[in-house]
């Protein structure tokens, strides 16, 4: 049964967060970024095909990238446990709220091995309003999109390309942040 992290874990974890953070990113085949945009967020020149990856709603229905396909897509991958990532959830939310929609969406997809119950719960204590729940019942997302710690944020053009990586947390909802993504999101399609 899960229990409550102690405060130590918490420590722990917002420590390898914060090392996370600071490492240099680059992707997992040594690729330089084209460019570098607010806050870290690295662009890539090319656009990175993503091997298949499986998640659940809410309500327990099965999706795939593909089933945002003709959308861009914030995909944000954290955890409940990740005290960066409790503290970006509410940015991700606000981004939501005003560019989500048709051309785009913000998907949070929580890799807690604990699954929906302890996802919901943290959705209400931080008052989630508009950000969809996804999880990872897998819990192998991670593994799966080369990523070494969360949170690690992808964007994904119309075609479920990956476009950019941010490593470490960040405020999606600032006005570059903001900027970046409605200038992606009005791209016309390859």
């Amino acid at each position: 049964m899960w229990q409550q992290p102690t405060p130590v874990a918490w420590v722990l974890a917002a420590m390898l967060a914060f090392s996370i953070t600071l490492t240099p990113a680059v992707s997992t085949a040594g690729e330089v970024p084209a460019s570098v945009g607010p806050q870290g967020f690295l662009i890539w020149e090319t656009p990175r095909n993503l091997p298949e990856l499986a998640f659940e709603d809410k309500k327990g229905k099965a999706l795939t990238l593909a089933d945002f396909h003709d959308k861009v897509v914030l995909l944000n991958i954290w955890a409940t446990w990740c005290a960066p990532c409790r503290e970006e959830m509410p940015t991700l939310d606000a981004l939501q709220a005003q560019l989500g929609g048709e051309q785009f969406e913000v998907v949070a997809l929580s890799i807690d091995h604990a699954g929906r119950g302890v996802v919901e719960k943290f959705y209400r204590e931080i008052s989630i309003k508009h950000l969809r729940m996804y999880i990872d019942p897998s819990t192998l997302a991670a593994a799966t999109l080369g990523i070494e710690g969360v949170p690690t944020t992808l964007l994904l053009d119309r075609e479920g390309r990956e476009i950019g990586r941010l490593v470490g947390a960040t405020e999606w909802d600032s006005q570059a942040m903001v900027d970046l993504l409605t200038r992606t999101i009005a791209k016309v399609p390859d």
